[in-house]
């Protein structure tokens, strides 16, 4: 199927934003929504009936699905600014990519941020399983957090430790996130070339739950 084909209907082409200033736009409500002064954006009546042929998205956001990560609230977004793609541990997958590789390729966003958080259950349970007497874990989980593993054992080796208990786990998060954006540019040419081509930029980031501030790991592709 072509991309056209796949254009929602009712989908209208406007003015891109640049890479840049779609990060800008992010880190602006990411700062409102830590100083506790949310604008809550685009959230009324009016704009979802607005909405309702098409869609035009800001950015791609993939991110984590703990509860803590509601994307448009971090970001003080509204209805149809981000496109909005999670799973536990934001873990790269057939269904990850071909999402992200639609957002680009159909609805034409210029920016892509990959969302990790200190805490996370994903990361702990990776860490936790490279104990000598951890439980054997239900099969998906298993499946799940095996892409975690090597982060795992990269701050293990790194700090010369063999207790997985002194494992720092926002040492491996930041491991992880780092390893998501390499894995997603080497699976999608489509994602990488448009980063190489300037027209899309790549940006990981670490959210702070007690903070609520988002803080930026990787920058790729942003001029």
């Amino acid at each position: 199927m072509s991309e056209i084909d796949l254009a929602p209907p009712g989908h209208l082409a406007r003015p891109r934003r640049t890479p840049a200033k779609a990060w800008e736009e992010m880190v602006r409500g990411n700062e409102r929504f830590v100083r506790g002064e949310p604008q809550h954006p685009r959230q009324d009546v009016e704009r979802r009936e607005a909405l309702v042929g098409k869609q035009t998205p800001d950015a791609a956001l993939f991110g984590c699905s703990d509860s803590r990560l509601a994307a448009e609230i971090i970001f003080d977004k509204g209805i149809g600014d981000l496109f909005v793609v999670r799973n536990a541990g934001q873990i790269i997958s057939e269904s990850v990519i071909g999402s992200l590789e639609y957002a680009v390729s159909v609805l034409d966003v210029p920016l892509i941020v990959v969302l990790g958080h200190d805490q996370c259950g994903a990361v702990l349970a990776a860490i936790e399983s490279q104990g000598a007497e951890a439980p054997t874990l239900p099969p998906h989980i298993g499946l799940l957090i095996s892409k975690i593993i090597p982060a795992v054992r990269r701050v293990g080796r790194s700090a010369g430790m063999l207790d997985v208990g002194l494992i720092d786990s926002q040492d491996v998060g930041r491991e992880h996130l780092r390893d998501t954006i390499t894995e997603l540019l080497e699976t999608s040419e489509l994602i990488s070339d448009a980063v190489a081509a300037g027209t899309l930029a790549v940006v990981g980031a670490n959210y702070r739950l007690l903070e609520g501030q988002a803080v930026p790991d990787v920058i790729l592709g942003m001029s």
